[in-house]
Order: C-alpha cells, then structure tokens, then sequence
C-alpha cells in the first residue's frame, strides 16, 4: 500500500493502536513516549507488528516524500461490534443479555479509556484533510476506568442479574491506557463528545436487538 501511495502520489493513513504503547511505564501516554513491549511476548504479534507498520510508513516518507498521517487508536467501542469479537465491552454486554457471569481478568485494576465509534471517525476524518501534520497522533478519550468498575456499571446499565468472575490475569496484559490527547485538540481542534455511559447505552440497545 506504500508502494501504491508512492507510485499515485496518494495520502496513506495507518490505523495504529495504542499497544505500540506496551505496558506504559507512564500514565497518560503521550506520542513522544517510546513505549515498553515486550518482542516475544504473547501479545507481541500485534503490538511489534503496529510499530514495524509506524516504522515504514515513516521511511517511506522521509525517503519518497509519501504524504502520510498516522493515528493512534485507543479502544474503541460502539454498535455493529462483532458479538464475539473478545473485546472488553462486548464481552461485558453480551454476558450480562445473558444472566453469564461477567469474566473480569486478574483483579481488575487494570484501565481502559473507551472512545465511542462517532468520536473516533470524526478524529479520522479531521486528521485526514488536516494539511502538514505527518506526526503520530493519539486519538482517544482521556477518561480511564478500570474492569471492575466497568463490569459494575454494565450491570447497572443492563439491570443483569449477572455476578461478576474473577479470572488469571492473560500475560503481558497493560496495567493502563489512558491517552494524552493535546496534540489532537491543538492541531485537529477534536475532542471525544459522547461520554462513556451514553455511549454504553447505544451499544447496549444494538447488541438487545443483535441477540434477539
């Protein structure tokens, strides 16, 4: 797709994720932070994968003048989830439809910031026409909650009679994600609108009429 962009003299953007982050030894992560992966680790496929695609798509650029943007994306959610697509709010939402027990991993500390899927694409889109800005960019919502907190409030929402099962924390889990998000606000004049719970609500209301 560089080859392509190089030969067409077309604008590249790279959908990266917030786990070129690793397990980040700082809280919020902003873009200049290098992160902290580990290679070989169970998740690693995914995390070095990102970075090797961040690393190319800004060779291409300093080498063939490749007009490019790059964002950051931090968990997204929002309705047309797949049901089964093991993300955190899915799994959530699905379980308590369900009367299942909510499977939280290790002691549920652990943090998440959940942008909702308008949010994210009105960030896309800003980014994409913005001209000259060829740096990553973090686009998330900078409100972080933990799984516990998460899974209570999915029962709140749901009115699930749902319990809540603590299970082994996965290896190489991040311990926090939380965006620092000024370089969006200053250069794309974007910031995340829909909070967490009405946002909860419209993804709760697809998956209802998803399971029926």
């Amino acid at each position: 797709m560089l080859g392509l962009a190089k030969r067409t003299g077309a604008r590249f953007f790279q959908a990266s994720t917030s786990e070129i982050y690793g397990d980040p030894r700082i809280s919020p992560q902003p873009e200049e932070y290098w992160g902290n992966v580990n290679p070989i680790g169970i998740r690693s496929c995914y995390d070095e994968g990102k970075r090797a695609a961040e690393t190319l798509t800004f060779d291409y650029h300093r080498q063939f003048s490749v007009d490019i943007r790059v964002v950051r994306i931090f968990n997204t959610y929002g309705p047309k989830m797949a049901t089964n697509d093991g993300r955190v709010v899915s799994n959530f939402l699905v379980q308590a439809l369900k009367g299942q027990p909510i499977t939280v991993f290790g002691d549920g500390t652990q943090t998440r910031s959940f942008c909702y899927v308008d949010d994210l694409i009105d960030g896309f889109i800003k980014l994409f026409f913005k001209e000259g800005v060829t740096e990553p960019i973090n686009l998330g919502n900078p409100e972080p909650i933990n799984m516990l907190e998460l899974a209570k409030e999915v029962i709140e929402l749901t009115g699930s009679k749902s319990k809540i099962e603590m299970q082994a924390l996965p290896g190489d889990d991040p311990t926090q994600r939380e965006p620092k998000i000024d370089k969006a606000k200053v250069l794309l004049n974007w910031i995340p609108l829909v909070k967490r719970k009405e946002g909860l609500m419209k993804t709760l209301e697809y998956f209802k009429s998803n399971l029926k």
